[in-house]
């Protein structure tokens, strides 16, 4: 039996995954900031795409909780709050922890040095005051754990929540993390060496909730 030609549905997928990455982006970056209003119209003509794949990707992010919808009213960006943080930043802890747990018992000498190395780069970017570069640093460190863990419901849920995770660490207010945060991915580096998986999860946990906790402060209503 031949394979049916599917090419029509494939090309509506790929348009509609190219309107959320975009848009996805432009909100986690703030160029879309929150609160903001945002049209169909606009958002196609920026785009280049009809108004059926621009949709359905704000569907999606409204799923993620990145836009906000009421029918015949608006759609707009979703705006931030301390409670998103609270709500968010927990369920990221564990699921790295639980991560860095299952990984430590198949790492290797080539994972710790490129631990080193991507701690190094969070501390350059910190004294640089390089937000962006101190997140992608951070993100590349904890990834090291969820490769050699090697779980793909993990990482799934994770990449899920990524954007919001994302968003609230660049846009909001106050100081980056610290040497705290040096000092924590340098004892989950410790732990990892010596094949301490359970210290290894509990310093990654700590790690994640202490920037969570930061997080939330800086988005605290002013009393």
């Amino acid at each position: 039996m031949p394979v049916p030609e599917q090419r029509e549905p494939v090309e509506r997928q790929l348009l509609r995954d190219t309107a959320y990455d975009a848009l996805c982006d432009a909100i986690v970056t703030g160029t879309l900031a929150p609160g903001e209003r945002i049209h169909d119209a606009e958002l196609c003509s920026w785009l280049g795409l009809s108004r059926t794949p621009v949709r359905e990707a704000l569907a999606r992010l409204q799923e993620d909780g990145l836009v906000e919808m009421a029918p015949q009213r608006y759609t707009r960006v979703a705006p931030m709050s301390a409670g998103e943080a609270r709500d968010s930043f927990p369920l990221v802890a564990t699921l790295h922890a639980l991560a860095t747990e299952l990984a430590v018992p198949h790492m290797r000498r080539v994972h710790i040095e490129r631990l080193h190395a991507e701690n190094d780069a969070f501390l350059r970017a910190l004294h640089e005051r390089k937000g962006p570069a101190a997140y992608a640093a951070d993100d590349r460190f904890h990834e090291v754990f969820l490769t050699v863990a090697g779980n793909p419901q993990i990482t799934r849920v994770l990449n899920r929540l990524a954007p919001r995770v994302h968003r609230l660490e660049r846009l909001r207010s106050g100081a980056l993390p610290g040497r705290r945060s040096v000092a924590q991915h340098e004892a989950i580096i410790a732990r990892a060496a010596a094949g301490d998986a359970t210290g290894a999860g509990s310093a990654t946990r700590e790690n994640w909730l202490e920037l969570g906790a930061l997080v939330e402060r800086s988005l605290a209503p002013a009393s």
